[in-house]
């Protein structure tokens, strides 16, 4: 049990941190179009991306069948489909120029941020109980993640007025469930390498989805595309780096 705690701490630290960071960079870019926003972006999906095929899935195929791969896949694709769509509403940085507004847009996007950390924070917990390398691994890839969804929370707090130090700490919150999430992975984790497999799959399959179907395509929605497309090359060679060495 001391080394579920472990892992578990591990995960609150990743998730504090990480969107932490994000909200600390958002009161030093005024404009969230900027070109470093949009490398951010790019370079966190292509660090996802690399990491689920070279780290994630290839340790699942090791632990467990493919069967319960490809069904751990679709649950957890589908699980951010369902988080997507129906309890998070769509919203934009720039849907509205109010206060009022931006606020609105604020709360709402750290509500969706909250929602979908906790299967990222299953994906650390099953990692560490795989291996510590992939633990590790994940860890990093979650956090750098985390900082421009920290920089989409604390954005519009700040153009709507709060308190700059109000906004970090909602932006900080908003990262609590990986840490809860990590502790759900690292205590089931330990009934059979069956369910780590398939809890490795669920989280690969919850990273494709953020990675190809919300951060890639939002970074084609924005100014400075090619920026974005650099961040993903950028991201994934980092990813084939930290797979090849940790």
């Amino acid at each position: 049990m001391e080394v579920v705690f472990k892992i578990t701490y591990i995960g609150f630290i990743v998730g504090i941190i990480g969107t932490g960071l994000g909200g600390l960079l958002a009161f030093f870019i005024s404009d969230v179009q900027k070109k470093s926003f949009n490398f951010i972006i790019g370079f966190s999906g292509g660090l996802m991306l690399s990491i689920v095929c070279f780290d994630l899935l290839p340790e699942a195929f090791k632990l467990t069948n493919l069967y319960i791969n490809i069904i751990g896949m679709i649950i957890g694709i589908a699980m951010m489909i369902y988080i997507g769509e129906k309890l998070c509403p769509k919203t934009s940085l720039h849907s509205t120029s109010s206060n009022k507004g931006f606020m609105k847009t604020g709360i709402l996007l750290a509500i969706g941020v909250a929602l979908h950390n906790f299967p990222e924070g299953l994906a650390i917990g099953s990692s560490f109980q795989a291996t510590n390398s992939l633990g590790i691994g994940i860890s990093i890839i979650i956090a750098l993640h985390n900082i421009p969804e920290g920089i989409c929370i604390a954005g519009p707090m700040k153009a709507g007025g709060m308190n700059p130090y109000k906004a970090l700490l909602f932006t900080m919150l908003a990262g609590l469930p990986i840490g809860i999430g990590t502790f759900m992975g690292a205590l089931l984790g330990e009934i059979s390498k069956n369910f780590i497999g398939f809890c490795l799959s669920l989280a690969a399959g919850s990273m494709l989805f953020i990675t190809l179907g919300e951060l890639i395509p939002s970074s084609q929605n924005m100014p400075y595309k090619k920026i974005s497309i650099y961040g993903v090359f950028f991201g994934f060679i980092m990813g084939v780096i930290l797979s090849k060495n940790l």
